[in-house]
């Protein structure tokens, strides 16, 4: 799986700019607020339908253009596919593969993609809604009926959240909520057990990575935690929908839903405490790498190839032993990755790859050929 080209066109600060992608490295260097992450964000929009910073389309069009255009050339198990997306600023996106329209869910799987973001140095730390928001869109580009089940729930969720509002501010009878528990029950059940065979994967893989990169010194673990108890005495279902009724009133006087999948969580253990309370912050960010670097073996296992890899401006947050780690590991394992640096030093010597300056919405290529060779006098 791989990116063969972007094109932008009034993509954010970019007002017409192609580039040609090594099926290696890609580097993008340049001063903060250059353009650099918008290739990233094109990138990741392509294999979800959705910007990772942005609220709405209508952000990622060229300040006083009217409509934007993104589009890649992707390759996939030999077989090449031509995506595009259409912005405007007063109606609803448009996109096309081999140039026939398609909706949002035709989409997912067509490219399957990574991103580790400072952002994620967070990720351990953070409130419960990223971590979610990670399985979410590691499950939905591995699974394209987790991808479906989710989305009704979602709608499920959103419809169910309508009448408890309706209740508490109109008056009504509690019964009113019973078909609609039923459905969501049903839903959330499959949600969360597929969550919770991903969780297993991804801990045993992250495991593994965790021990090389700390010398076998620590043990990362990764648990799915419910919203509720650890156990239940009857079946899943029955445990849902037996909650929905019994907390009825209660989310009828909150106006929301009070257990479900849409308020579990991931724990991260090292040597089974938990990190988010008592790891440092290094173990904290090398937990976060080990967990991304599991993430693309959990895909290439799921999909049969690996995915492509961002890396938005990472390099700085980790030490030169964890960079040479990483940068060991894609090489070996021929990951196509795109990162976005300030500075060349971060990176070795001869780079396997492509390296390209961006300024001010124009990107160049700094070197043809398979390898980018830096100053002599600048040190890894």
């Amino acid at each position: 799986m791989r990116v063969r080209t972007v094109t932008l066109a009034n993509y954010r600060n970019y007002e017409q700019q192609s580039i040609e992608a090594s099926p290696s490295v890609n580097i993008f260097l340049g001063r903060n607020a250059q353009g650099k992450t918008n290739i990233l964000e094109g990138i990741w929009y392509a294999a979800l339908g959705r910007s990772h910073r942005a609220r709405t389309d209508a952000e990622l069009i060229r300040w006083n253009e009217e409509a934007g255009r993104l589009s890649l050339e992707t390759e996939r198990r030999g077989v090449k596919y031509a995506l595009e997306f259409r912005f405007f600023r007063n109606r609803r996106r448009q996109i096309f593969l081999g140039g026939q329209p398609i909706p949002t869910r035709d989409l997912i799987g067509t490219l399957n993609v990574v991103l580790f973001s400072p952002e994620d140095l967070l990720f351990v730390k953070g409130a419960p809604e990223g971590r979610r928001r990670f399985l979410n869109m590691e499950l939905s580009q591995a699974d394209a009926t987790y991808f479906y089940d989710l989305a009704v729930y979602t709608r499920l969720l959103s419809q169910r959240n309508a009448l408890l509002k309706r209740l508490r501010e109109r008056g009504g009878r509690p019964e009113e909520l019973q078909p609609w528990d039923v459905q969501l029950a049903e839903k959330a059940v499959r949600v969360v057990q597929k969550r919770q065979e991903a969780v297993k994967k991804l801990s045993d893989l992250a495991g593994e990575v965790h021990q090389r990169l700390t010398g076998g010194e620590e043990k990362l673990t990764i648990e799915y935690r419910r919203h509720g108890p650890d156990e239940v005495a009857e079946t899943l279902l029955s445990w849902y929908n037996n909650t929905l009724r019994d907390s009825a009133a209660a989310d009828i006087r909150r106006g929301s839903t009070g257990v479900g999948p849409h308020l579990d969580d991931l724990i991260l253990k090292v040597n089974g405490a938990e990190l988010r309370a008592y790891g440092s912050q290094g173990q904290q960010r090398t937990g976060v790498l080990s967990l991304k670097l599991a993430e693309l073996e959990f895909l290439r296992k799921a999909t049969g190839e690996y995915p492509v890899l961002l890396l938005d401006d990472v390099m700085s947050e980790l030490d030169g032993g964890r960079r040479k780690e990483l940068l060991s590991f894609l090489q070996r394992e021929n990951i196509q990755t795109f990162i976005t640096a300030t500075d060349a030093a971060y990176f070795p010597a001869v780079i396997p790859g492509t390296v390209f300056t961006v300024e001010q919405g124009t990107i160049r290529e700094a070197a043809a050929g398979k390898g980018h060779e830096r100053e002599e006098s600048e040190e890894f």
